[in-house]
């Protein structure tokens, strides 16, 4: 089983601190859907020599002790795993979580929309439209607690980063690049494109899910005002900005 590439998937260690499972050497779709089934289909197995397990753009991570457990050993297991399925192809999990978050596009809120508009072939009312009706999946999380990238959007959003940094953009701006958004949990500099604010927030600590967002759930974005957006600022006590989820079954 493999992407076009037979030497996929690879099973390797890291060090003595777990087992990386890759499907693809690039990041797509197919591959992303691919680590987040196989992570899945492990853990409901809940081997006991595996601590905890996280999942990539195009990998599923599984710490383990290997000071303790022979990795030829467990990478046999992992292998029966693999050739039970074409990965490949495989349907993301049950359970799943589909939110609905409202942000600002554009105005003085999110002001680099004109310019990855631009960047894209695009009119700004097309990129909102299409920024709009994709419903795009948690690839992954990282860089910051909690913070998700999100994709993948169409061919025209394979934009690349500004040459200059953003010296500041704040929690909850939705920002653009290589068919990719992210959002963003605190304020950062970034080489991104600002082109959309919200209220949610990413990270939590005092909520029982300090992290809202998990791999393999889904965002549908809509269009407020910045005047609803401040409105939501003010009223935010769960960090939610006005989101809605459902399960997706």
């Amino acid at each position: 089983m493999s992407e076009n590439k037979s030497h996929y998937p690879k099973i390797r260690s890291v060090g003595l601190n777990g087992i990386l499972v890759t499907f693809s050497d690039t990041a797509t779709d197919a591959a992303n859907r691919a680590a987040i089934a196989f992570r899945n289909a492990i853990d409901k197995l809940k081997w006991p020599e595996i601590v905890e397990s996280s999942s990539t753009l195009v990998s599923a991570f599984f710490q383990i002790d290997l000071a303790q457990h022979n990795f030829v050993v467990i990478s046999r297991k992992f292998k029966d795993v693999l050739g039970s399925e074409n990965w490949i192809n495989a349907e993301l999990p049950a359970g799943r979580t589909l939110w609905t978050i409202p942000a600002v596009f554009g105005t003085y809120r999110a002001p680099q929309l004109v310019k990855a508009a631009e960047a894209a072939g695009l009119t700004v009312s097309e990129a909102k439209t299409e920024l709009l009706a994709t419903k795009m999946r948690v690839l992954t999380i990282g860089f910051a607690p909690g913070q998700p990238y999100l994709g993948t959007l169409g061919t025209s959003w394979n934009i690349p980063r500004q040459i200059e940094l953003s010296p500041n953009v704040p929690a909850g701006a939705l920002v653009a690049a290589v068919r990719q958004i992210c959002l963003f949990t605190k304020d950062t500099p970034t080489g991104w494109h600002h082109i959309g604010q919200s209220a949610f927030k990413c990270f939590r600590p005092k909520s029982d899910v300090p992290f809202p967002l998990s791999p393999g759930d889904e965002v549908q974005f809509i269009s407020i005002t910045t005047r609803e957006l401040a409105q939501i600022e003010l009223h935010n006590p769960d960090g939610s900005g006005g989101a809605l989820r459902e399960v997706i079954t």
